[in-house]
Order: structure tokens, then sequence, then C-alpha cells
């Protein structure tokens, strides 16, 4: 059984799913956990949620957002995927707040230099938002590019970090 919550902060509601063993299914800048379940990969995918206090993870949610910015570094996460893209989601956890990179940096850093839109995709297709900085990667000119909860969120999270 997985528990969810949303927590108020700053940039808005922040939902988590975590599982039976403390681990980062999903999260994001939403109160909707039905924003959440379809980013799972259907093996982790949880059959259930229960509404309920996420112990550690809600403290680090909380403790990032007062400005505790590494509190969210060993929080554990569960993704699936390829074994590149889990890769990079591991790369993604080393980026440090207030040094973002570029995505071509980041492929480079993944150990594929040239594969620049693999690393785009890694940041897309990351459910565990703020525990794997993706909002961390901006185009090569410096601008912000997309992001799954908004531009908006992203820059935030850019200037709480700076």
């Amino acid at each position: 059984m997985s528990i969810h919550s949303t927590l108020d902060t700053p940039i808005g509601p922040f939902t988590a799913v975590v599982d039976d063993t403390g681990a980062v299914l999903a999260s994001g800048w939403t109160a909707s956990l039905d924003d959440l379940l379809p980013l799972i990969h259907p093996t982790l995918r949880p059959s259930s949620t229960t509404g309920g206090d996420l112990g550690a993870v809600g403290e680090a949610i909380t403790r990032y957002h007062a400005g505790d910015l590494s509190a969210i570094d060993d929080v554990p996460v569960r993704q699936r995927s390829g074994d590149f893209l889990v890769h990079a989601w591991d790369v993604l956890r080393t980026v440090p707040a207030g040094a973002p990179v570029t995505y071509t940096e980041f492929a480079a850093k993944s150990g594929r230099p040239a594969a620049v839109r693999a690393a785009a995709s890694a940041c897309a297709r990351n459910a565990a938002a703020l525990f794997v900085p993706c909002h961390r990667v901006l185009r090569t000119d410096g601008t912000l590019g997309g992001f799954r909860w908004g531009v908006d969120v992203k820059r935030r999270l850019l200037d709480h970090e700076s």
C-alpha cells in the first residue's frame, strides 16, 4: 500500500506518492493524485493508495521549501525505465542546487554527449520532480525550456536555489 499526501508549499500544492519502503514513486506541484499515478511505471504503480503522513519524505519537502536545499538529496526514489533513463535520473540527483546545467552538459554528464534529446527525454519522463531535480536543466542558451509543472514553477525553484 502506498501513501500519498499534498503539502502546501510557497510554490503551490505539492503532492507525493510514497511506497511502503519510504521511496518516492511520483511527486510534483499539483493537488491531484490523478496527475501523478499515470507517471509511475506500470510495474511500480500501486494498486491502491491511501492519504496519510509521508514521514521523512514530508519532512524533507517542508525543509527544502524552508531553505534547506540539501533536505531532498538522500530521499529514496524508485523509477523504472530503460538503462539510459535510469542512469540519467541518477546523474540528475548529482546536479547541485544553485548550479544548473544545460541539456548538452547533462547529456555529457550522463556519458552520452551526443544524446541531448535523450537527456531532455529523461527530464520529461521524470516522475519524481524535486527529488530528481530536472528543474536544474536549462536550454543551451540559458533559457528555461519546459517543465511538467510549468515554467513559472521552474523559475521559482531556480530562484529559491540561487
